[in-house]
């Protein structure tokens, strides 16, 4: 079941309306015709971040928003988190316009920034607990404990932020966003300078919060863990979606395959015949080769070395994945042709 916010404002003296949890809607977000230009200087031209932005994230999904450094991934969540104020289109956070009631849209979403914005003097329970106030939580209704509990960190909330390593405090952060219990949890890099031991922890607890019902939005620039984790990936660059699908379907657009081989002869150039069919030598003296497994069998190739006279010795294949698929649409990527992706937030 989905997580229904709680009634909760920045200001205890407004209070925003209830969402009704028999009536929570089928898209999380949604966002359309979304545009973002901001203003130029005597020096500097405008800047457009974000041009026409069509996007939709359905209720209890984890879902990848990738794309390189400049498309425009941090102006879209600041747009939605109430940071930045939009020059066009609609978004709807929860079914709620955040421009018609800006203070119940905001309750209804939770974002984990980049930056470790945490005191390093107070503890992790004093941190949510401030952080609830700040929201307007009443102390009868706080799950401090219990956020602690989720993200691993209930052996530490009485400990100085100061002495936490660096994954546990990411962990904290994201224990920050859940404490108006919000519906969506939008995650900006969660992992970035996190070793891998505790990324895989961090996965954890991105997947125990999904499974939860907790709709999970995500950027990174780990494409493994978009890859490892996400139902569905969208792609911007250039302020636009190059691409949106689900996981599966997206990294299958690339009909490619790559074969390895090595030989038990030591070879210098490749035969005719193999050259023909694309194999080249590589540095590491094996043949290589890159095909379409739907035009070619890969028996075909190995039957061809074998027709070469050479004896192979190991054979290796490779898949394409979410990082072939990314490097291509976004090195093709020209969506406006005015350069103007460099401007992009």
């Amino acid at each position: 079941m989905p997580v229904k916010p709680a009634n909760v404002t920045r200001f205890p003296q407004e209070r925003p309306t209830p969402v009704d949890p028999g009536g929570a809607p089928e898209l999380a977000l949604d966002i359309q015709g979304l545009c973002k230009t901001y203003p130029g200087t005597k020096r500097t031209p405008a800047k457009r971040a974000l041009q026409g932005i069509d996007l939709q994230v359905r209720r209890g999904e984890l879902f990848g928003l990738l794309g390189p450094n400049g498309a425009g991934k941090s102006t879209l969540i600041n747009i939605l988190a109430g940071l930045v104020v939009k020059s066009a289109g609609v978004a709807r956070v929860w079914g709620i316009d955040i421009d018609r009631d800006p203070r119940n849209a905001r309750a209804a979403i939770g974002v984990v920034p980049q930056e470790l914005s945490i005191d390093a003097y107070f503890t992790p329970r004093e941190t949510l607990e401030l952080q609830a106030g700040m929201y307007g939580v009443p102390t009868a209704e706080r799950r401090t404990d219990a956020i602690l509990e989720a993200v691993g960190l209930a052996d530490k909330a009485h400990a100085y932020a100061r002495s936490l390593s660096g994954g546990m405090r990411r962990r904290l952060l994201v224990a920050k966003a859940m404490v108006h219990n919000p519906p969506i949890l939008v995650l900006d890099e969660p992992s970035a300078g996190v070793d891998v031991e505790l990324r895989r922890k961090l996965w954890d607890n991105i997947r125990a919060l999904n499974a939860g019902g907790v709709t999970v939005l995500l950027t990174t620039h780990y494409l493994e863990e978009a890859q490892e984790l996400c139902d569905r990936i969208a792609i911007i660059d250039h302020g636009a979606v190059i691409a949106c699908d689900t996981t599966r379907d997206l990294v299958g657009r690339l009909d490619r395959k790559e074969l390895y081989v090595a030989v038990e002869e030591r070879m210098t150039v490749v035969p005719a015949a193999l050259a023909a069919l694309g194999f080249a030598l590589g540095a590491d003296g094996r043949l290589h080769v890159a095909y379409a497994k739907a035009e070619t069998k890969v028996s075909r190739l190995i039957g061809a070395v074998q027709a070469a006279g050479l004896h192979i010795a190991d054979l290796e294949t490779r898949e394409s994945d979410l990082e072939d698929v990314f490097l291509t649409l976004t090195t093709h990527a020209d969506t406006t042709g005015d350069g103007s992706a460099e401007h992009a937030a």
